[in-house]
């Protein structure tokens, strides 16, 4: 059996999503067009983007009961801006335009759209001016609170529509066609700066007449009956991270095919105290599994030794990874019982959008993601990939759905190279031990202030720089520890996390008295963007 089959992949893809209504997303460019789909989901709509280059494949495809054409940076008076397929205005169904798909859709229907007159960014306010059932349990007559992002707007209206809501600097900031179902919006109503802007899109679902029956209790069922198609007879291996997605993928293969799956957790001598123990016991005890574990530390640590720059460390991490699992993947195939001719995967929804930019360019490498892409090809292996509809909030829903616990659910992201990226510098065992009773000493205190939950992601890191310090009126040199909290809607942007100092102090004196070799901690208020997460 040779690599994944496209077309078969598409067969399952539309086997799980055949019994839900579905609405297409045409991309056009926004940085958010993926919390516009986001809000379409937690209204219980199922939905899916498409960059506009490919919108009239994936509008005649997905045959969708509404369209919603997303922002951009664009201006629709440039020779050459990015446009709709007619066909979405001629099928019937109802469209809404946000931002530049509002602009889009008033000249594509015989409207104007000017540029010159005064830009609106930031927060701003919306008058409605009139009923329309878009407002109806949303927005009385009066002001609003809205995020607007525009430079042009709409000075002329295509016959048919109305101004229904007004702003200062965009007249027509609201229009409707009621009759077509027709709607725009000059503001972004995904964004969480727009408090309304979910009620608003879960009121376009409504006019839409979608069935709001996308729960993760039926994709459930609907996800084990595409795996057993998929696989029939076969085996499938599946490579456990640690991490949620993997083990959300390994027990939702498991309930469809039970032991003719097998998982593989590569130990590689970099994860955080005692998760080890925890992910064994998870899946051979709790869920009854069957997991073969590597242990390759010794491998890992000895081929990163010396190794200071992070990008080396990475695909040190990476080449060895796929070495061990595809040894292992053997190992399986000679227990007499058939070679796997499948490989899961916890690829994500994002995953899949970015693989399929609007821009359809390459974008610049921050930094080289740890995963098992070369393996299907490698190993002449099938991918299974049950996650792949799913955002990061739905593959948590549903593994609290498939009963994961949900102190594990609810983890905070975790990279793949593991601590090795959190140690800047040369990694040693003995630097790593220091870390990994740091790094759990500080989310003991966060989980005791009741803040885990709060924040998206943190953790601690030792840098390699030494400090004199006085401990019992004696002169140390240890080692620094940066303490990194910060929130986070999907990882892309990310604050700081505003922390009572308390909490940080209690967490620093604990670190320095109960971890042997740090005698100085520091708070990293970077953002992202300027910085990344990680250090590394």
């Amino acid at each position: 059996m040779s690599g994944a089959d496209p077309k078969h992949e598409q067969a399952l893809h539309a086997q799980v999503l055949s019994n839900h209504d579905k609405v297409l997303i045409i991309d056009f460019g926004s940085q958010v067009t993926q919390l516009i789909a986001r809000r379409v989901r937690e209204a219980g709509v199922y939905c899916e983007i498409a960059p506009f280059q490919s919108a009239a494949e994936a509008f005649a495809s997905l045959d969708p009961k509404a369209v919603i054409l997303s922002g951009g940076p664009a201006s629709v008076n440039e020779e050459g801006s990015p446009r709709a397929p007619q066909s979405v205005f001629e099928a019937g169904i109802p469209v809404l335009g946000i931002c530049y798909g509002e602009q889009l859709m008033a000249v594509q229907l015989g409207g104007k759209v000017e540029s010159g007159h005064h830009a609106e960014f930031g927060r701003a306010k919306v008058e409605a001016v009139a009923h329309s059932p878009l407002f109806e349990g949303v927005w009385a007559r009066g002001h609003h609170q809205v995020w607007m992002s525009h430079g042009d707007r709409v000075t002329r209206l295509p016959d048919g529509f109305r101004r229904i809501a007004s702003s200062a600097n965009a007249p027509d900031c609201v229009i409707a066609d009621e009759a077509r179902r027709f709607y725009g919006l000059q503001f972004h109503p995904e964004v969480h700066h727009t408090p309304d802007g979910a009620a608003l899109i879960a009121s376009f679902l409504r006019i839409a007449g979608v069935r709001r029956d996308w729960t993760m209790k039926a994709f459930r069922a609907e996800a084990v009956e595409a795996i057993r198609r998929q696989v029939g007879d076969g085996r499938v291996v599946c490579g456990l991270s640690g991490g949620v997605d993997s083990a959300v993928a390994a027990v939702l293969i498991h309930e469809a095919i039970g032991d003719r799956l097998t998982c593989v957790y590569v130990d590689h001598g970099l994860m955080r105290e005692g998760e080890t123990e925890q992910i064994v016991a998870l899946f051979r005890e709790h869920f009854g599994v069957p997991l073969r574990v590597v242990d390759a530390s010794d491998l890992f640590l000895a081929s990163l030794h010396g190794i200071r720059d992070p990008e080396q460390k990475r695909k040190i991490i990476g080449r060895l990874f796929v070495a061990a699992f595809e040894k292992e993947a053997k190992s399986i195939a000679a227990d007499g019982r058939g070679a796997p001719a499948f490989l899961a995967q916890g690829t994500l929804y994002p995953d899949v959008i970015e693989s399929v930019s609007f821009s359809g360019g390459p974008s610049v490498t921050i930094k080289s993601h740890h995963n098992v892409g070369g393996l299907p090809e490698r190993m002449n292996m099938t991918l299974v990939e049950p996650l792949r509809e799913l955002f990061k909030d739905e593959v948590r829903a549903l593994g609290r759905e498939l009963g994961l616990p949900d102190g594990f659910v609810k983890r905070h992201p975790f990279p793949g190279p593991g601590l090795a990226i959190r140690c800047p510098g040369a990694v040693t065992p003995e630097k790593l031990a220091i870390l990994r009773r740091a790094d759990a000493i500080y989310l003991d205190e966060i989980r005791r202030a009741g803040l885990y939950d709060i924040i998206w992601q943190a953790f601690a890191v030792l840098l390699p720089v030494q400090s004199v310090g006085v401990m019992g009126d004696g002169r140390t040199y240890d080692f620094v520890c940066a303490l990194r909290a910060v929130t986070s809607v999907d990882g892309m942007t990310a604050d700081f996390f505003p922390f009572d100092m308390a909490v940080l102090g209690r967490a620093a004196t604990r670190i320095i008295n109960e971890v042997k070799g740090i005698n100085r901690v520091v708070y990293d208020v970077t953002s992202k963007p300027p910085g990344t997460i990680e250090w590394e």
